[in-house]
C-alpha cells in the first residue's frame, strides 16, 4: 500500500532484472525452485530489505520473481487466480467477504503512516469533518487508519479518493492539488522539508497492525514447505540484522549491486528510512508471530475493514502460522 507509481517507474525493470540474474553462475548446476511474487506497486528503496533476503534465498536455490501490479487489489487477485504464488499486502476484507482461499503467513512490517494536512485549512481531526481526503487504495492500511480515526473523532469525510503511491500524493500536496492525505515516513519528511510552514501532521497514537504481510493459498504453502521455509528463514535473518544495525541495508545494497537505477534524489533517503523504521519498531524479529494476529484483529475491526469483534474472529480463518513457526525453529527465536 505504499510507494510510488509515478516518477520512479522507469527503474522497475532494472530492479526485477537484477533479482532474476543475481547469483546465476553459482546456481547454474543447482535445481532452483521459482516462486512468483505479486507486489501491488513498484520496487523501490523501502523494499531493500526484501531484495536482500531474496538474494540470499536464491543462493539457497529459491528464486523469487517479483511482478509489480498497479494496485494491491490486482496483486491479490493474481494470487487467488493462480497467476502468482505469493502476494504482499493486507487483504483482510477480501478474505472475509469473498472467502478467498488465501492466508497470511509472515508480517513484513507494521504500519507507520502520517496523516498530513494543509494547515491553512485544517488544524485538528475535527476540521476534517465533511472534507475530502486521499488515501492509497481501497482496502489499504492508509484507508483503514483514516477510517478508524474518523470513528474515533466522531467525524465523517465528504469523500475518500484513491491515489496509489505516497510520493504521488506528497507531490500533489506540494502542488496544492491535495489538501489532506496520509503518507509514509519518507514522504512526510519530504513535505516537512519542502514546505514546513504549509503542512501539519495530525496525531495518531500507537498503531501496531500490519502494513505489509505475505499471503498465499494453504495449498501452495503445503506443497512448497521447503522453499517457503528458506524464504522465511532469510527474511527473519535479514530483518534481525537491520534491527541491530540499519546501515546493514546500505552496505548490502552496495555489495550485492541492488537498485542500481535508484533516482539520485532517493539515494540519501535509504539509510534514514531504515533508521527511522527501526526506531519505530516496524520490522518484527519474529515475523509477527507474537502479536500480528491480535493487533491486526483489533485494528482492522476498529477501522471497519473487518466485520465482527477481535474476540469473535478466528486466527485460522486468516493466518497460517505453521511455516513461520518452522522457520523460527531453524533460526531461533
Amino acid at each position: 500500500m505504499k510507494k510510488h507509481l509515478g516518477t520512479k517507474s522507469f527503474f522497475v525493470i532494472a530492479a526485477v532484472f537484477t533479482l532474476a540474474t543475481l547469483a546465476g553462475d553459482a546456481l547454474a548446476q543447482t535445481k532452483t525452485t521459482k516462486i512468483r511474487y505479486a507486489l501491488g506497486d513498484i520496487v523501490t528503496h523501502d523494499d531493500l530489505n526484501l531484495l536482500i533476503a531474496l538474494d540470499r534465498a536464491k543462493a539457497r536455490g529459491v528464486e523469487v520473481e517479483i511482478t509489480p501490479f498497479k494496485s494491491e487489489d490486482l496483486a491479490t487477485q493474481a494470487v487467488i487466480n493462480g497467476q502468482a504464488d505469493i502476494g504482499q499486502g493486507t487483504p483482510y476484507a477480501v478474505i472475509q467477504k469473498l472467502k478467498a482461499p488465501v492466508r497470511f503467513f509472515y508480517q513484513l512490517s507494521a504500519l507507520q503512516f502520517f496523516p498530513v494536512v494543509d494547515k491553512s485549512l485544517y488544524k485538528t481531526w475535527k476540521d476534517l469533518d465533511g472534507q475530502d481526503i486521499v488515501v492509497h487504495s481501497r482496502g489499504s492500511g492508509t484507508e483503514a487508519i483514516m477510517s478508524m480515526m474518523a470513528k474515533h473523532h466522531g467525524i465523517k469525510y465528504k469523500s475518500v479518493s484513491y491515489v496509489p503511491g505516497s510520493e504521488v500524493r506528497a507531490l500533489a500536496m506540494l502542488k496544492g492539488n491535495i489538501k489532506a492525505s496520509i503518507v509514509d515516513n519518507t514522504n512526510k519528511n519530504l513535505l516537512m522539508k519542502e514546505a514546513p510552514d504549509k503542512f501539519l501532521v495530525l496525531p495518531l497514537g500507537e498503531i501496531k497492525a500490519s502494513d505489509e504481510a505475505l499471503f498465499a493459498t494453504n495449498a501452495f504453502l503445503d506443497a512448497n514447505k521447503a522453499a517457503v521455509g528458506i524464504l522465511l528463514e532469510e527474511l527473519l535473518k535479514v530483518w534481525r540484522e537491520i534491527n541491530k544495525d540499519p546501515a546493514f541495508a546500505v552496505r548490502e545494497r552496495q555489495r550485492l549491486g541492488l537498485l542500481k537505477d535508484l533516482p539520485a534524489k532517493l539515494e540519501g533517503e535509504v539509510e534514514p528510512y531504515f533508521k527511522q523504521a527501526v526506531a519505530g519498531g516496524i520490522f518484527p524479529n519474529d515475523g509477527g508471530l507474537a502479536g500480528a494476529v491480535k493487533n491486526d484483529f483489533e485494528f482492522f475491526t476498529a477501522s471497519g475493514a473487518l466485520q465482527g469483534t477481535p474476540q469473535e474472529l478466528k486466527a485460522d480463518d486468516f493466518w497460517n502460522l505453521a511455516p513461520l513457526k518452522a522457520a523460527l525453529a531453524k533460526v531461533g527465536g
